[in-house]
């Protein structure tokens, strides 16, 4: 399959006011890219957006009109990265059927209605590469996390299809998963805690294997370091063992730090 590449090419990053959605943009833009950012606060986008000569797309992906108006503004893609989402975590009881809906929407059917549209105009084209931002826990599922796991496995399953789908156009697709993000993204806006020992990866770690994916056609590229790389293989396979195991090591604890600095953004 052809590689897409990025110097000149037109790319939209949503989600592009979070910390990891921001490295994502200055990555594509140190390798040439023509940038459209999207995300809902106008004053973290402005000053990026004067930075990187990039424009800016206010838009609520919550809202089905702002994403129809979005890509009508974005215009011809030849990359998209998916970005944006809400965090998840939490019980089920605790979840409004509204705040159900909204999560699925914005984590799950927003970016197969980008992918679905920035992908037709690709396949006329020619070329072009759609990235999706899922997570490991899109491998393993954990306690606390029914929500974020639902949305994040369903991507996973979504990337990997779609690819197959438009391996014969010439248009990529690849799922990035990051593990624990630390100095920005969900983990760290809830102040959440982990056992000692488990590592981190850096929000500019997950920009680079997103030009990676980019450049390489990657299908799948897990950002984390190896022990939660091997965790996350182990639980696909073997899901009963592996929540044994988060238990024992304290993995239901980690979740519960996160549920308080999460709920109000459900």
């Amino acid at each position: 399959m052809t590689r897409q590449t990025i110097k000149g090419a037109r790319a939209l990053v949503t989600g592009a006011t979070g910390g990891i959605g921001q490295e994502i943009a200055r990555a594509l833009h140190a390798e040439g890219a023509e940038l459209v950012l999207s995300g809902r606060r106008a004053e973290i986008l402005e000053p990026l957006a004067r930075e990187l000569g990039a424009q800016v797309i206010l838009a609520d992906l919550a809202d089905r009109d702002d994403v129809d108006r979005l890509l009508k503004e974005a215009g011809p893609l030849d990359i998209l990265v998916a970005n944006a989402a809400l965090p998840a975590s939490g019980l089920l009881l605790e979840y409004t059927q509204e705040q159900i809906l909204r999560n699925v929407t914005v984590n799950l059917s927003v970016p197969i209605l980008m992918a679905r549209e920035s992908a037709e105009g690709m396949v006329e084209r020619g070329h072009g590469h759609i990235v999706l931002i899922g997570s490991v826990a899109g491998k393993a599922a954990s306690a606390g996390a029914s929500m974020y796991n639902a949305t994040k496995f369903g991507l996973r399953g979504f990337a990997l299809a779609l690819r197959e789908d438009l391996a014969a156009e010439k248009v990529g697709v690849s799922i990035v998963e990051p593990g624990f993000v630390r100095d920005a993204g969900m983990f760290v806006e809830a102040e959440g805690k982990l056992p000692p020992g488990v590592r981190t990866v850096s929000p500019q770690q997950v920009a680079k294997k997103v030009v990676k994916a980019i450049k390489s056609n990657k299908v799948e590229v897990v950002v984390a370091p190896v022990e939660l790389r091997a965790g996350a293989a182990i639980a696909s396979v073997f899901p009963v063992f592996a929540g044994k195991l988060q238990r024992r090591l304290g993995g239901d604890k980690v979740f519960a730090t996160m549920v308080e600095g999460q709920r109000a953004k459900r």
